[in-house]
This record gives structure tokens, sequence and C-alpha cells, in this order.
């Protein structure tokens, strides 16, 4: 491919990424994902317990953190993230979240799930919904079927009184046994306990020999939610009691946002004008580059959120704000670059494939410490701390896209032509316009 072609082939390639990423990343309120400290929320840390003579072992740890990462995706809640703190705690985030008691609840809840026969049970308690059972007011023996033997869980709605109610569906296990109790005990009742709290108590009308069945009761729409996804997730082995609550108004989180984005454009346009007062037509181009720099980079966290791999934050905000200035530096290596080999006697055509060359290795070498730098913090830090050097690695690789695609090869095309006619407004003395 000529010199020419490969110019070409590079504007058009980095247009087509400037159009795809608008149309990614607009309208930004509602295509990018915010985070906890911005659209507000509830963050937690949970301090695990072991249960009973159980030891509290790193297996148990590791399958807690799965069991409530399940939960608080079975919740509905955007961009929810659990994260490990020390070797017995967990924070937990939640942005958006509107009935923080009842996320809390499906969050500490050990979620032991047992079928019981009603005439097993020894109490005097009026069992209905909500009713705690004393612990030992009934035996393992008297179990029909546990939590363990529910292979999915989810929310319906009881077509008989048009009530939100939660589906199970047993394994192979639970449904013979189910099968097998339903079909002996016809117009018996069973108890459905979950934490030894009552969630329902149904009369068997038939027998049920195809697997599941369905929990009724007077609960909400949302603590039908709630219930279903604890059951969905399964048992945790540890029990967790809240150790830190914290709850994120969206009033601050917004002026939070409204400042970070204001900072943001501030930073931008003292760059902007800089870069017109000293490098004049490059000035001009710098521009340009920053505003592509800073569409790509939109459009890679629209793109991220919508896979539900990027929240912004506060910190992914001054990360924003920070490749700002990463981007700005490249284009001066290359202005620079480019000037110091006219001011050696180079032609403009010449010391612009050779100054450009050399300023894009020069920003690649730094790009990559910094880089490094981020990659470190991404992977050993914790909380909003990831967001920052997430965005300021996406940052780095969308500068160097851009210096690449887009500045050094106009810095080409406008040597070619336009500097040797006007060298003036380029910032230039001397030079030769011949190749």
């Amino acid at each position: 491919m000529d010199p020419k072609t490969r110019n070409v082939v590079a504007l058009v390639t980095i247009i087509a990424l400037v159009a795809v990423s608008w149309w990614l990343f607009w309208p930004l309120d509602t295509k990018i994902t915010q985070g906890l400290d911005i659209k507000g929320g509830v963050q937690v840390i949970l301090t695990a317990k072991p249960i009973g003579n159980i030891p509290l072992t790193e297996d148990a740890m590791s399958r807690t953190e799965a069991i409530l990462t399940e939960r608080v995706n079975g919740l509905g809640v955007s961009e929810a993230s659990v994260q490990r703190q020390g070797s017995d705690s967990l924070l937990v985030q939640l942005p958006g979240i509107k009935n923080s008691a009842e996320a809390l609840k499906a969050l500490g809840s050990t979620g032991r799930l047992d079928f019981v026969d009603l005439r097993s049970i020894d109490t005097s308690e009026n069992l209905t919904y909500g009713v705690k059972v004393p612990a030992g007011s009934y035996d393992a023996s008297s179990v029909v079927v546990a939590g363990s033997n529910v292979k999915s869980a989810g929310v319906t709605v009881d077509t008989q009184t048009n009530q939100p109610a939660v589906s199970l569906e047993f394994d192979k296990a639970g449904a013979s046994k189910w099968g097998a109790y339903t079909t002996a005990n016809v117009r018996q009742y069973i108890v459905i306990l979950l934490d030894n709290v009552v969630q329902s108590v149904a009369q068997i009308r038939e027998p049920i020999t195809d697997g599941s069945t369905q929990i009724s009761g007077s609960f909400t729409a949302e603590e039908a939610k709630r219930l279903a996804a604890v059951l969905q997730a399964g048992a945790l082995p540890v029990e967790l009691t809240p150790s830190s609550t914290q709850i994120v108004g969206p009033t601050l989180g917004g002026e939070s946002l409204r400042q970070g984005l204001l900072a943001g454009l501030i930073g931008l346009g003292l760059v902007a004008l800089f870069m017109l007062a000293y490098y004049r037509g490059f000035g001009i181009l710098s521009w340009l580059s920053l505003g592509m720099y800073v569409s790509l980079l939109f459009g890679v966290v629209a793109l991220l959120s919508r896979l539900g791999a990027y929240a912004l934050t506060l910190p992914g905000i001054a990360g924003l704000v920070l490749t700002v200035g990463l981007a700005a530096d490249s284009s001066i290596l290359i202005f620079e670059r480019f000037k110091e080999e006219v001011r050696m006697g180079k032609t403009y055509r010449t010391a612009a494939k050779s100054g450009t060359r050399h300023a894009i290795g020069t920003s690649v070498d730094a790009d990559l410490v910094t880089f490094v730098s981020a990659l470190a913090l991404f992977v050993f830090a914790i909380g909003p701390v990831k967001g920052f050097a997430l965005t300021l690695m996406l940052g780095i690789v969308c500068d160097l896209t851009v210096a690449i695609l887009f500045t050094r090869t106009v810095v080409v095309l406008l040597a070619e032509n336009v500097i040797p006619k006007a060298p003036q407004l380029f910032g230039l003395k001397g030079g030769d316009g011949d190749a």
C-alpha cells in the first residue's frame, strides 16, 4: 500500500470510529452507566462469621462472594458490585437501589429454606407470613424438601389472588420427595420457612409430581424478588452482619457529577487555549485531535457500560480529566519533534515523516509506563480506585489510536502543500518546501 493510500485509509478509519463512538455514547446520561457515588444507592460492608463449629475458610468466603453476586444480580440492580475486603469482609455497592431495607435483608439472609409439615412444628405461635419460628420447633427429619433441592426460582403472579409469588423448580431428588409427600398428604398444610421465618402456609390441594411449586404469601413485588434471588443463589455458608452501611443520595451524586464535569470542561478549555496560543495552526489541529480522543473514550466507556463492565464514578471522572493532559502531550510531542527536524535543515515532508514517527515511538514508551502503573492499580486496588485505573488505561489506548491514525497523518498531509506555503502560520521559520 503506497503512503497516500495508507493516509486515506487511516483518516477514513478514525472518522468511522468517531462516528460509531457518537452513536454509542449519545445521549450521555442514558448510554453511560453511573456508579454509586453519582447515581446514589447503598454501600454496605458485610462481616462474615462462621456458622456453628464450621471454620471460616477461604473456600467459604469465595462461595459467599459468588452467592452475594448472584443475589444482587437477581435483585435487578444495575452495576451492583461485590468485592472482598480483607479475610472476613465483603464490600457491596448497590447503585440506584430504592428499597435499601429489602436489599440488605436479601444480602444478609443465610438462605436456609425448609418445607415443613405443619403438624411437625411445635410452637404456640400463629404461623402467618413474617412470623419467626423459635429455634428447635422442628427437627431435620420433619423437612420435606430443603433449599438445596431448589434448581431454579423466579418471580411470578398467583393466578388465584393476583398477588406476587415465587415459582420454584426442584432438582430430581427434590421433585421425587415433593411428589411423594404431596400425593400422601392432600388437604394437609405445609409451612415454607426461610431462615426460620414463615414465608407461606399452604394447603396441598392435589399431588404435585412435575417437580415445581409456588410460594404465595402476603409479600410485595420487591419481597418476592428478594426471596427469589435468595433461593436462586442458595444458602450462605457463613453468617453475615452489616458492619458499615452508607446511603448515598442522588442529589449529592448529581451535584458531584456536575462539578466533576465542569472541572473537566474547564481543563479542556484551558488546554485548548494554550495550544492555540503557542502552536497556532497546529493548535487547531490539536483541538480536532482532542475532540476525536474524547469521542473515542466516551464511545468505549459507553460500550463497556452496555456490556455491564463499567460504571462512571467520581474517580473515573478524575481519570478522564487526567487523560486529557496525556492526549495533549502526544500532540505536543509530534509538533515539537517536527519543528525540531525542520530546524535541523530537513524538508517539511521529510521532517513530517521522520519526526512524527519518532514522536509516536516516544509517546508509546511514555504511555506504556503509565499504562503499567494503572494496570497495577486495577489489579490490586479495590472499590472506586479500580474505576480510575480503568479509565486511565482506556484513555491511553484512545490517545495512541488518535495520535497514530489522525494527528500524525494530518501533519504528514499538511507538510505536502499547506505548511510550505505558510510556515509562519504553524510557528515555523526556515525549512524547504521541496521533497
